[in-house]
Parts: C-alpha cells; structure tokens; sequence
C-alpha cells in the first residue's frame, strides 16, 4: 500500500542520539558547523551504488543520486526562504557544468576555493538524509546548499507524469534542463509536498537535477514520478551514470 500524503514509514524518523542533538543546537556561525567527532560510515542511511541500474522503490521513490558535499551559504534562520531569496541561491553559478554536465561519482569541483567531491549513494530509504550525508562526512550541515543529480531512464516516451517532490528546506528541482518543481519558505519534508505541473519522460535517458538550500536544522528530500492519476511510476530504471 502506498504510504499516504505527509506520512513517513516505520523508523524514518529514528535518529542516532548525537545526530539528532547536534540538529538541536545550533552552532556559533563563526565556527561553521563542523562536527567535532563524525562516524566513519554512511550507513544506516547510505549504500554504495551498484553497477545495475536501480528501479524506484515500492512507492515510486529515487532512491539512486550522485550529491556533492555541501556548499557554505550561510543563514541563521530559514525564514528568509522566500520565493525570490530561494532563486537567486540556487540559480547562481557556483561551478562548472552545474546545470548542463553530469557528474561522476569521485568527481570534484572547487566553489569559492574550497574543493567539493560528487558521491554516487543509494539512500536505504525513500528519503534522502542530507544532514547525515553532511555530517558522516564531516562536512558542515548548516547553512549549506546540497547538489543532487540522478539519470532515469524510461522504458518509453510518459506524457503528462508529475514530478512529486518534497524537501527540508526550500529546493528547486529541473528535469533535462527545464525547470520543473519550486520548494519555498520554511518547510519541512512532506512526502509530494509540491507537485508538478505536467511533464514528459523522453524514452530512455532522462536527467533530473535538485539544488535544497538549508539553514538550521535537519535537511532531507523524497522525489517520484506519478502519473495522470497520481499513481507512482515504477517502470524507471535509475542510475549515475
């Protein structure tokens, strides 16, 4: 059964004790928000991605993506995210090929001096954990932007689907270079928060793009496809490559 509008499955929201402490406190920003001690592994949120390409989970989600390590925009509040604010941040030029290349996994690029790697993950579940991805890594969870790309290959040409997206924070979203989705304000994630107006899936490859701007707190994004009747596509096979 597909889970319903604004619900999370079973544990989604079960966090490691310092995680969820560190989401708590927010840091003094002259410091940046650097976690003094990070685990060493992705998991229990991230795997590795295969050399298969991989098919949208029960409900529909992306569960594949290529995210590059957060960028530093600073803001003590997320209330600032208002529609113009949310678009000049994320359609401001930050590094080559941002909108137009696809990256590889281990791919890095340099943003205001700082180098910054692309990783090729599968999320373990419908959602996908910014914050931990951040914090796992040691990277700065705060005040960021995260970039996220992922192929999805249709096994024929889909009129009239939907992009269904939802995001914490504010996120824009593009699909084979096109704008298609716009998250604004304060927001937290809610499964097809915003849905899109009607799209085409090309047959065969096809590339969707994510820029989530965050300022205190947890950040998280779910994104799938659905249909004429907002039933969720699962006939996708997605990679990064």
């Amino acid at each position: 059964m597909s889970r319903l509008r604004g619900t999370l499955p079973a544990g989604a929201m079960i966090l490691p004790v310092l995680a969820l402490a560190a989401s708590l406190v927010v840091p003094a920003w002259a410091a940046a928000d650097q976690p003094a001690s990070a685990p060493t592994s992705l998991a229990p949120y991230f795997e590795p991605t295969s050399a298969a390409p991989k098919a949208p989970d029960a409900d529909g989600f992306l569960q594949r993506w290529l995210l590059l390590e957060p960028i530093d925009k600073p803001n003590r509040t997320n209330i600032v995210f208002t529609n113009s604010y949310v678009r000049q941040a994320l359609t401001t030029s930050y590094f080559p090929g941002q909108f137009t290349a696809l990256p590889r996994d281990g791919e890095k690029v340099t943003v205001a001096g700082k180098p910054l790697q692309w990783h090729a993950l599968d999320s373990r579940l419908f959602d996908v954990k910014l914050f931990n991805f951040a914090f796992s890594l040691g990277k700065p969870t705060y005040g960021v932007i995260f970039w996220a790309v992922t192929v999805v290959d249709s096994p024929r040409e889909m009129k009239n689907v939907r992009l269904a997206v939802g995001s914490n924070s504010a996120s824009m979203w593009w699909l084979n270079g096109k704008e298609a989705a716009g998250l604004y304000d304060d927001r937290r994630m809610v499964m097809d928060d915003v849905v899109s107006a009607p799209l085409t899936l090309h047959k065969g490859r096809n590339i969707l793009r994510g820029a989530v701007i965050n300022g205190p707190g947890l950040s998280d994004f779910c994104v799938r496809f659905i249909d004429e009747d907002g039933r969720p596509i699962r006939d996708l096979a997605v990679s990064t490559r």
